[in-house]
């Protein structure tokens, strides 16, 4: 049996333009979410719900109405550092300052300002609908996704001890697809990541002699090119993997060779023994490239690891027969594993429960149709269509809370 999902009605519609417009404007990097979180705590308690902090600056904010099944909704919070460009009259100048002291340009890259809102609107729909449904209703505002902080540091903040403990999380996500579908996998739906910080030392010098040093630049070269044969050389073609060397750094002028350079390495899997095996592999490269360049051992910073994002087979088809009656089965589409990475999933993994995560497009038919790339998460230029993108979030949202807690099912 399915529950009825309320539709958004136009004043909440324009309540949320409103709201997504202010958040896209004013956008704060990774574990900075203050003034965000301010503005979560105020719309979220004016509802009826008690909220606390979390973990820095996420927000916890239970709504209950009465008894019946505890249900948890996660919505991020953070930014990127990212000039934006999408020439919207509401779009962000803000400016953050990095963990190293680096100011930078702030925007709301990755639509995370979608989430905040879609959230939100779910719960005014079901404060202002007590009838329809009966449990309680915990929304995670998360922050810190994009560094993989803030998930482990809501746990850490003793998340699950200070909130009641649902039967199923659900989270979602906006992406370039369709405006008005959503897309959702079962078993596993993203990747597990790992980033390190590589030092390679070597001896500098002159660039004249070149024979009296040990050329950094050239052995992490090395380390590079031998890097990308690991995919294709050593693990099977009917298993993924992805290496990605995405930041190089060394020197300051051009007739110096530097004692040391710097890169950053990015690797992600859809299965754990793949995982050790490419780490294992990468280690190797590493250590081997020194050594044949005489060179010290290198350093390896490990910076993040992101989990493997699993969707519960069988809550994830209850879910989509739910999506489907609400927004047509036509626009509830399957979607294949993505080596994209989320932390979502350590909210349910940490108290043995079931995940759900979904994606909703925010690109309309004429931008997908058009002969221009179409701008995606992390572009300067991404800014999904407001709508129909935030009432299909709303919907969405509502629709996976309410196939638990609805009182009519």
């Amino acid at each position: 049996m399915t529950t009825t999902v309320p539709e958004v009605p136009a004043a909440l519609r324009e309540d949320l333009h409103e709201l997504y417009r202010h958040l896209h404007r004013t956008p704060e990097l990774s574990m900075q979410e203050h003034a965000t979180a301010e503005l979560i705590r105020a719309r979220m308690e004016a509802l009826g719900c008690e909220s606390f902090l979390c973990g820095g600056t996420g927000v916890v904010a239970v709504l209950r109405n009465g008894e019946g099944p505890v249900v948890g909704f996660r919505a991020d919070t953070d930014a990127l550092p990212l000039a934006e460009d999408t020439g919207l009259d509401y779009a962000s100048t803000a400016r953050g300052t990095l963990p190293d002291g680096t100011e930078v340009p702030v925007m709301h890259a990755c639509g995370h300002d979608t989430h905040i809102t879609s959230a939100i609107g779910a719960a005014t729909l079901l404060a202002g609908d007590r009838d329809a449904w009966s449990g309680t209703v915990v929304f995670l505002f998360q922050p810190g996704e994009e560094t993989a902080e803030g998930a482990l540091a809501m746990l850490e903040d003793g998340l699950w001890d200070r909130a009641p403990r649902p039967e199923v999380v659900y989270g979602q996500h906006v992406w370039p697809g369709r405006a008005g579908q959503v897309e959702i996998s079962t078993g596993p739906a993203m990747a597990m990541a790992d980033s390190w910080r590589v030092t390679v030392h070597g001896r500098g010098g002159h660039g004249s002699r070149p024979e009296d040093t040990i050329d950094p630049v050239v052995l992490a070269a090395h380390m590079v090119v031998r890097m990308q044969s690991i995919v294709s050389r050593e693990i099977p073609a009917q298993q993924a993997a992805v290496i990605t060397i995405a930041t190089f750094h060394a020197g300051l002028k051009e007739n110096i060779i530097p004692p040391t350079a710097v890169f950053t390495v990015n690797v992600r899997n859809l299965d754990p023994e793949v995982r050790e095996k490419v780490l294992a592999a990468l280690r190797r490269v590493i250590r081997a490239e020194a050594d044949a360049s005489g060179a010290p051992a290198p350093e390896i910073e490990e910076l993040y690891t992101f989990p493997l994002l699993v969707n519960d087979p069988e809550e994830t088809a209850a879910l989509k027969q739910a999506l489907g009656a609400a927004l047509g089965e036509e626009n509830v589409l399957d979607r294949p594993a993505q080596m994209g990475s989320e932390d979502f999933g350590h909210l349910p993994d940490a108290i043995g429960v079931p995940g759900v995560y979904w994606f909703f497009g925010g690109t309309p038919d004429d931008v997908l149709a058009g002969d221009q790339p179409v701008p995606t998460n992390h572009s300067p230029f991404f800014a999904p269509v407001m709508e129909p993108t935030l009432t299909t979030g709303v919907t969405a949202a509502t629709t996976a809370i309410l196939s638990r807690v609805g009182v009519t099912r």
